[in-house]
């Protein structure tokens, strides 16, 4: 994490909550001020609760008496359960999660305190419409959208804790998993520590805070902070292609090329001390090809810490690197995307960094891979499997150039926050 991000307090998601940051029409704004603060995988998965947290929205849920007492019966869990839990991790974990009356009462009480002129209509209106990360919900009068946005997020939090305290399997096993045996006695030893921190390092009195710390506690232990990977990216590697994205601010420079950007994904290696994979050489060496010929000013390389289980190597990070020394593309012409895990959201977070860079949406994009890989983005099982894995198409296909090149359209669906996927929400 860059020492930008360490510095950065979170009296910033505060003040950007004070400033209104929106517009009048409904939607996804490009404009749209991304917040950051203490904790980046807080912030890009749990969105809604983070905003939550502010000044204006807390005193509204603190005044409440159903969710002041959600909040104390999850606190004094934590301090019975490191007097009586032992080695038994189900005991730490089971009500940390919010069941489903929870997640019911939890509902129900924000329907009844939502109103279009207080401070949770104000987040709704200046933050989660603006910021899209609950777009496929912007049809949904404010108030549902806001249940809407609380309610997965507090599904996404159960995830993480069955996944990476209880051991369950997550949706990709072999690269996702728990990074501990759940059977050893030392596992159930960490369950108490993890437990033990939480109590002590207290939590802001919200009906979620304690879940919340508790969830994030054990991503923290199993090394899993992937998702703040570079962040803010417009302010380290890719700040020369932000700014060189931002230079061209008219259509008219737009127009020399077909198209936005030439998407590049990566190719994990199967051996932990390699650095980039031959497939991941070969394919930065066609997008190359691609961006020399003038097709587009920016090559986009996506992919994140994969193949193998938790290698320290970032596929999009030595891509980058091998395009710039050894291929010899200007940095303001790579985009680093390093946080996709699969092939669907290589497409899904190029979208997101053509919408919150600049670029123009309603441009055609290039994929340019191997073969294998480019016949089967085209395919109707790609298709299905991004509609099972995301719940919608984060693309619309276009021509196919070759047997490697093939075009598509962004969809600004693509702004979705997935909540069961922490590692790349």
């Amino acid at each position: 994490m860059s020492q930008f991000l360490k510095a950065t307090p979170i009296c910033l998601l505060f003040l950007a909550l004070s400033l209104g940051l929106s517009a009048q029409k409904p939607g996804p704004l490009a404009t749209y001020e991304p917040i950051y603060g203490p904790s980046v995988v807080q912030l890009k998965n749990f969105y809604a609760l983070s905003l939550l947290e502010s000044p204006d929205a807390s005193r509204i849920l603190l005044a409440d008496p159903a969710l002041r007492s959600l909040y104390q019966q999850k606190n004094d869990h934590l301090s019975r359960a490191v007097k009586e839990c032992g080695s038994d991790v189900g005991c730490y974990t089971g009500t940390m999660k919010f069941t489903e009356d929870e997640i019911k009462l939890v509902s129900g009480r924000l329907s009844q305190l939502y109103k279009a002129d207080n401070g949770l209509g104000k987040l709704v209106k200046d933050h989660l419409i603006p910021s899209g990360t609950y777009i496929l919900y912007d049809s949904l009068p404010l108030g549902e959208l806001l249940v809407k946005a609380w309610e997965l997020e507090a599904r996404g939090l159960n995830h993480v804790l069955e996944v990476y305290a209880e051991g369950m399997k997550p949706n990709y096993p072999a690269i996702d998993s728990i990074a501990f045996n759940t059977k050893s006695r030392s596992f159930g030893t960490l369950a108490y520590d993890v437990a033990e921190l939480t109590r002590q390092e207290g939590n802001t009195s919200l009906f979620f805070s304690p879940s919340l710390q508790y969830a994030l506690r054990w991503l923290e232990v199993n090394g899993r902070d992937e998702a703040a990977d570079y962040e803010p990216m417009r302010f380290t590697e890719n700040k020369a292609a932000f700014l060189h994205a931002r230079a061209l601010d008219s259509l008219a420079a737009w127009d020399k090329f077909k198209y936005s950007v030439i998407l590049v994904p990566g190719s994990g290696p199967s051996d932990p001390s390699v650095a980039l994979s031959p497939v991941g050489m070969l394919r930065c060496r066609l997008g190359a090809l691609r961006y020399f010929d003038g097709l587009a000013p920016f090559l986009v390389v996506s992919g994140g810490r994969v193949h193998p289980f938790k290698t320290k190597y970032s596929e999009a990070f030595e891509m980058k690197r091998y395009l710039m020394e050894v291929l010899h593309v200007p940095e303001e012409a790579i985009v680093l995307e390093p946080h996709a895990r699969h092939t669907t959201t290589n497409l899904r977070n190029t979208v997101r960094l053509l919408f919150h860079y600049g670029m123009p949406i309603g441009k055609p994009c290039l994929i340019t891979t191997t073969r294998s890989q480019s016949l089967s983005i085209g395919s109707h099982a790609f298709v299905e499997r991004c509609r099972r894995e995301l719940g919608y198409l984060p693309y619309r296909l276009g021509e196919r150039l070759s047997d490697t090149d093939l075009e598509f359209f962004p969809s600004l669906n693509s702004l979705q926050i997935d909540h069961d996927e922490p590692l790349d929400p």
